[in-house]
C-alpha cells in the first residue's frame, strides 16, 4: 500500500504569486509532476488547507490537478479539511465528505474533520469521535490509517503548542488498543514524526512553503520548495516514510519571515479559547 500524503497546498481564487511570491498552483503542479515516476501508487491524500480562501475557484483547481493525477493512475483522490478550508465550498469543490472511510486492498483510510471555523487551532468534537469510536469497533483487515489536518502531537515551542489540535487525549482515548496504524496530518508545514497512544503520527511538510526551524528562536522563517511524503504500509518495518522534495532552482530561499515579537503577537490571537466553542 503506497500514499502519496500532500498537505497544504493553498490555493487561491485567482492564479499566480500569493503575497509571500509563491505560486501555489505552480508549486502544487510541480510536486505533482516530480511524483509522476512514482510506481505503484494506490492513493494521493491532501490534509487540508487544499484552499487558502475557501473559493470555489481554489478547490476547482486543486480537483483539476489533484483529480487528473490520480485518475492517471486510476486511484481514489482523498481529502480533508484544513483551517483555512471552508466546509460548504470544499464538499462541493473536491465532491469529498467531510468524513469518510476508503477500504483500498484491506487498508481502512478514515478522514476526519479537525475545522474550527474562524479559528487557527484544531478540535474534534465529541460527536466525530463517537463515530470513529463505532467504525473502529471493527478492525479492517490490514488495519487503519486516520487522516486530518492538525496535529495531535508538537514540539515544545509555542506555535506549536498553539496551533495544534486541542483534544489530543480525547483521540488517544479512542484509538488506543486499536486498529490504527498512523495518523497523518499536516498544517505545521515541517516534517514532525512522534507517538499518539502508541500510533505513529507523521505530519508532512507543506506543498506551499516550508517552515525553518533554523531560524532565531521565537520566530518564524518560511522557505520555498514544495514536499510530500510517500508512504508504505503492509511492508515490514512500515510504517515507512520518506518526504519527497520538488526539484525548485528556488527551494530554500527565504519566503516570509517574522521576529519573536511578531509572533508572540500572532500566537496571542490565535491561542485556543478555554472551554474551546465549535
Amino acid at each position: 500500500m503506497r500514499i502519496l500524503h500532500l498537505s497544504d497546498t493553498h490555493l487561491t481564487r485567482a492564479a499566480g504569486p500569493n503575497t509571500d511570491g509563491i505560486d501555489p498552483r505552480e508549486s502544487l503542479a510541480r510536486i505533482l509532476n516530480d511524483c509522476g515516476e512514482l510506481a505503484g501508487l494506490d492513493a494521493v491524500l491532501v490534509t487540508g488547507d487544499v484552499a487558502d480562501d475557501g473559493s470555489a475557484e481554489a478547490y476547482a483547481a486543486v480537483r483539476s490537478l489533484v483529480g487528473a493525477f490520480a485518475a492517471e493512475r486510476g486511484i481514489p483522490a482523498l481529502y480533508t479539511t484544513g483551517n483555512h478550508d471552508e466546509r460548504k465550498a470544499f464538499t462541493a469543490g473536491l465532491g469529498a465528505e467531510l468524513t469518510s472511510v476508503t477500504v483500498i486492498g484491506g487498508h481502512r483510510i478514515i478522514t476526519l474533520d479537525s475545522l474550527v471555523p474562524g479559528r487557527v487551532y484544531g478540535h474534534l468534537d465529541d460527536e466525530q469521535l463517537l463515530w470513529l469510536r463505532s467504525v473502529l469497533a471493527t478492525p479492517a483487515p490490514q488495519g487503519t490509517v486516520l487522516a486530518f489536518h492538525h496535529p495531535p502531537i508538537g514540539l515544545d515551542n509555542a506555535v506549536q503548542r498553539t496551533l495544534g489540535l486541542t483534544n489530543p487525549d480525547d483521540l488517544a482515548e479512542v484509538i488506543h488498543g486499536t486498529d490504527v496504524r498512523l495518523v497523518l496530518t499536516g498544517h505545521f508545514h515541517l516534517q514532525l514524526f512522534g507517538l499518539l497512544a502508541g500510533v505513529p503520527v507523521w505530519v508532512t511538510p507543506g506543498v506551499v512553503n516550508r517552515i525553518d526551524l533554523t531560524g532565531p528562536p521565537g520566530g518564524e522563517r518560511a522557505v520555498r520548495g514544495a514536499s510530500a511524503t510517500l508512504v508504505e504500509l503492509g511492508r515490514p518495518g512500515s510504517p515507512l516514510l520518506h518526504v519527497l522534495h520538488a526539484r525548485d532552482p528556488h527551494a530554500g530561499r527565504t519566503a516570509h519571515e517574522h521576529d519573536a515579537e511578531t509572533m508572540a503577537a500572532l500566537i496571542a490571537q490565535w491561542r485556543p479559547e478555554v472551554p474551546d466553542r465549535r
